[in-house]
C-alpha cells in the first residue's frame, strides 16, 4: 500500500462525546479538514462495536484521515456498550442502536463544520447497520457504501444458511462474548472506567442463548433485514464484497432489489476492506471511495454512475490449500443486474455419475430412473474452512478430494473450450431421506488435469425448509420431493482440459451442524440438473474498464510489536479413539498502540469434534484469552463456551472470567438447553 500523506487539506483529529436525549454518551473520534470550520465539509460515518479506541485503531488511521483529507470529515463512533460509550450492549442490530445512530446523524448536521451531508460506511457490523439506518429515511443521509454484508439476517448471516445452523454462528457468539467482556479505557472516561466495566460483565449476556431461541425466521431475524422493503433504502448504495467473504450473495440481491443509484463490487477477498484485500489482488478503495462521496455528498460528476453497474474478478483456476496471496483473473462488468449478458445451462445428472450437458434449464427428464444413495460420514466438511473468511488462506477451503470419498459425485468430461459463469449456480434435486429432518450439502468443484480438486462454490438445505425458513415442515421418509439448492455466487473460469465436478453429501460438518441422527438420500439422477450462469467473454468492452488505482492509506498507527502473531489449522484424526478433531487457533500476537501507550494482546481457539458415527458426540468448543496494560494498569478476560447437541436439544455451556491485575474481580457460568426446532 502506497502511504499519502500530503493531502489537499490538512487535518486535525479529536476524540469527543456525542450527548444523546436520554443522557447516554457515545465516544466518538473525528479526522476533518483544519478549516473546516470556515468551509465545512460532509461527514462519513462509521458506527461500530468494535472499539475505536484500541481495536480497529490501525485500521481506522488509515481510513478516516485519508478521506478528512480530501475535504470531509472521518467519523468514527462506538455504539452504546462498547468501547468508551456509556451503557451495555445486549444484542445484535437492536433498535437502540439504530435510532442511536440517527440520533448521531442529526448531531453532525448540527456542527458547524459539517455541510449536514452524510455518508455511511462500513465492513460487516458497519455494513449492515448502514443500510438498516438509510431504511428508516433520516434526511442527513445521502449516500451508504456497505461491504461484506446481509440483508436478510436470518437466509444469509453468519447465523444460518439454507436453514442449517452455521458452526460460525458460535465462533461469532464468541467473539462476541470476548469483545463485549472489555473495558472503557480510563484515560478516557476516569474512575468511572470500573463500574462501567461491570455493567457490561453483568449486563451483556451470552448472545449464543438468544440466537438458539430463535432456529427459524421469524420477526427476531426480520428485524433488520431490509430485504423485507427494499424500497425503503431511497438513497445511492455501493454495495461491495469478496468472492472468500460469507457475505458475497448479497451484493446481488441488493443491486436486482433496490431502485435507488447503486453500484456492485465483487473481489477476490475475504472479509476485508478491498485496499487490503486478500487474496489480491487489492484495489485502491479509498480512492473508489471518493469518487462515490464526491458524486452524491458534494454534487461533483466523477463518472461513477456512467460506469457498468456490477463489477467482477473473475477468478482463474487455482489448486487448492495453496498458500497464495493473490488470486489469477481479471475484471470484467456488466452493465445490470440480473445481466442480459448471462444464460443458464444445465447438465443432467445420470446414474453412472456422469454430468451431460443439455441445451436448455427446460430439457426433458431423462429415462434414467436409476436410484443412488448416499449416507455421509460426518468427516465431509473438516476441509471445507469457514464461512467466513477472516484470515485467508489457511480458512479457505481445501483439496477437495478428501472430501469426495463421502459423497456422491458427477462429472463432466474434460472442457474443449474455456467455460466461464458468473452469478448464482442451482441444482435441482430429485429425492427422499429416511430420516424427517435431513440435509443435503452441495459443491461445485473444478477438477484440474492432474485431478487436484478446488472447491468453486456450494450450497446447503436444510431438507424440512424446502418451502420456506419460517413454516419449516418435517419430511415424510421415503416420500420422494423436488427441491432447488441455490449455491454461493461465484465468478469463475473453468479452463479447457479441466472438468467441472458436483459432490453431493448429507453433512458437511464442522461447516453447518449436522441433522439430529444419520441420514440416507435416495437420489434419482435423471430428474436432476445443474444449472450454471454462463457468460460469453467480451474482450473489446473489458479493456475499455476504468482500472482501480493502486492501493493507498493515510500513515500507518505507530505501533510496536512485542510479540508476532501466529495461527494454525489442524485436522486431527485419533484413529486409536475413533475421535476426529479440527482445531483453529489464532494468536493476535502482542503490541503497543505507541500514541496511547497501551499493551494488547488476544488469542483464540476453536475445536469442533465428534466420535466416529455418533451425531451425540458433535462438539463446538472455543476459548478467547485478552489483555490490556498500561503501566501499572492491567485487566484479562477469558470466555469458554460449549455447545454440544443430542437428537432432540442443543445445549450451551459458557464461563466468563475478568481479572484486574492478579484478581479476579468477576465470574459467572451459564448453563442451558434448547429444544431443536427441526434443525
Amino acid at each position: 500500500m502506497r502511504v499519502v500523506s500530503d493531502f489537499p487539506r490538512k487535518v486535525m483529529e479529536q476524540e469527543t462525546w456525542i450527548p444523546l436525549a436520554d443522557g447516554t454518551r457515545l465516544a466518538a473520534r473525528i479526522w476533518r479538514p483544519v478549516d473546516a470550520d470556515d468551509d465545512p465539509v460532509p461527514a462519513i460515518l462509521e458506527y461500530l462495536p468494535y472499539r475505536k479506541r484500541d481495536l480497529t485503531a490501525e485500521r481506522d488511521a488509515q481510513v478516516h484521515p485519508y478521506w478528512a483529507g480530501h475535504g470531509y470529515a472521518g467519523v468514527r463512533v462506538d455504539i452504546r456498550g462498547t468501547g468508551e460509550s456509556d451503557g451495555v450492549l445486549t444484542d445484535e442490530y437492536l433498535q437502540q442502536e439504530l435510532d442511536d445512530g440517527v440520533a448521531v446523524l442529526e448531531w453532525l448536521e448540527r456542527q458547524p463544520w459539517c455541510t449536514g451531508s452524510v455518508g455511511m460506511v462500513g465492513i460487516s457490523w458497519g455494513g449492515f447497520n448502514g443500510l438498516q439506518i438509510a431504511a428508516m429515511r433520516p434526511p442527513q443521509l445521502k449516500a451508504v457504501i456497505t461491504i461484506c454484508f446481509t440483508d436478510d439476517r436470518y437466509a444469509d448471516d453468519i447465523h444460518h444458511m439454507g436453514g442449517c445452523l452455521l458452526a460460525d454462528n458460535l465462533s461469532w457468539a464468541s467473539t462476541m462474548f470476548d469483545g463485549n467482556a472489555i473495558p472503557p479505557d480510563p484515560a478516557l472516561v476516569g474512575g468511572d472506567w470500573f463500574r462501567m466495566w461491570l455493567d457490561r460483565l453483568d449486563g451483556s449476556g451470552l448472545w449464543l442463548s438468544r440466537w438458539l431461541q430463535h432456529q427459524r425466521r421469524d420477526d427476531y431475524w426480520k428485524h433488520g433485514s431490509v430485504c423485507e422493503d427494499y424500497s425503503r433504502i431511497q438513497v445511492p448504495v455501493y454495495a461491495i464484497s469478496g468472492w472468500a467473504d460469507g457475505y458475497c450473495n448479497a451484493v446481488f440481491r441488493l443491486l436486482a432489489g433496490l431502485t435507488s443509484p447503486r453500484k456492485g463490487l465483487v473481489g477476490p477477498w475475504a472479509h476485508k476492506y478491498p485496499h487490503l484485500g486478500v487474496p489480491g489482488p487489492a484495489i485502491g478503495f479509498l480512492q473508489e471511495g471518493l469518487r462515490w462521496w464526491d458524486q452524491w455528498l458534494k454534487d461533483q460528476d466523477t463518472g461513477i454512475m456512467d460506469e457498468p453497474m456490477l463489477r467482477v474478478w473473475m477468478q482463474q483456476s487455482m489448486p487448492p490449500s495453496a498458500r497464495y496471496s493473490a488470486r489469477p483473473g481479471r475484471w470484467v462488468a456488466e452493465p445490470s443486474w440480473p445481466s442480459p449478458h448471462i444464460m443458464s445451462r444445465s447438465w443432467r445428472l445420470t446414474s453412472g455419475h456422469d454430468l451431460r450437458g443439455e441445451d436448455g434449464i427446460d430439457a426433458k427428464d431423462g429415462d434414467d430412473d436409476e436410484s443412488l444413495d448416499i449416507r455421509s460420514p460426518l468427516s465431509v466438511g473438516l476441509y471445507a474452512g469457514k464461512w467466513c473468511s477472516y484470515n485467508a488462506p489457511p480458512d479457505l477451503p481445501h483439496d477437495q478430494r478428501d472430501e469426495d470419498g463421502g459423497a456422491l459425485i458427477f462429472q463432466t468430461p474434460r472442457l474443449e473450450q474455456d467455460l466461464e459463469i458468473c452469478g448464482a449456480p442451482s441444482v435441482q434435486l430429485e429425492l427422499s431421506a429416511d430420516q424427517p429432518v435431513a440435509m443435503v450439502a452441495l459443491r461445485l468443484v473444478d477438477i484440474a488435469e492432474d485431478d487436484k480438486a478446488t472447491r468453486v462454490s456450494y450450497g446447503v438445505l436444510n431438507l424440512t425448509h424446502r418451502d420456506s425458513d419460517e413454516h419449516p415442515e418435517p419430511l415424510v421418509p421415503g416420500r420422494r420431493y423436488r427441491v432447488t439448492v441455490c449455491l454461493k455466487h461465484i465468478a469463475q473460469q473453468f479452463p479447457a482440459g479441466h472438468a467441472i465436478r458436483l459432490a453431493i453429501s448429507t453433512s458437511y460438518w464442522p461447516l453447518v451442524w449436522p441433522a439430529p441422527r444419520p441420514v440416507r438420500l435416495t437420489l434419482w439422477p435423471g430428474a436432476c440438473r445443474l444449472v450454471l450462469p454462463t457468460r460469453v467473454p467480451r474482450p473489446a468492452e473489458e479493456a475499455a474498464l476504468r482500472p482501480f488505482e493502486e492501493p493507498e492509506g493515510a500513515p500507518p498507527l505507530a505501533k510496536t510489536l512485542l510479540q508476532p502473531s501466529q495461527e494454525s489449522w489442524k485436522v486431527i484424526r485419533d484413529l486409536a479413539n475413533d475421535q476426529t478433531t479440527l482445531e483453529v487457533f489464532h494468536d493476535e500476537g502482542s503490541y503497543r498502540l505507541d500514541d496511547i501507550a497501551l499493551d494488547i494482546s488476544g488469542s483464540v481457539t476453536e475445536r469442533y469434534s465428534y466420535s466416529y458415527g455418533n451425531y451425540d458426540s458433535v462438539t463446538g468448543w472455543t476459548e478467547w484469552q485478552r489483555t490490556f496494560r498500561r503501566g501499572d494498569w492491567e485487566i484479562h478476560t477469558l470466555t469458554r463456551t460449549r455447545l454440544t447437541s443430542d437428537a432432540d436439544s442443543f445445549r450451551v455451556r459458557a464461563t466468563l472470567d475478568a481479572w484486574q491485575g492478579d484478581t479476579r474481580i468477576f465470574s459467572r457460568s451459564w448453563d442451558e438447553v434448547f429444544p431443536r426446532d427441526l434443525v
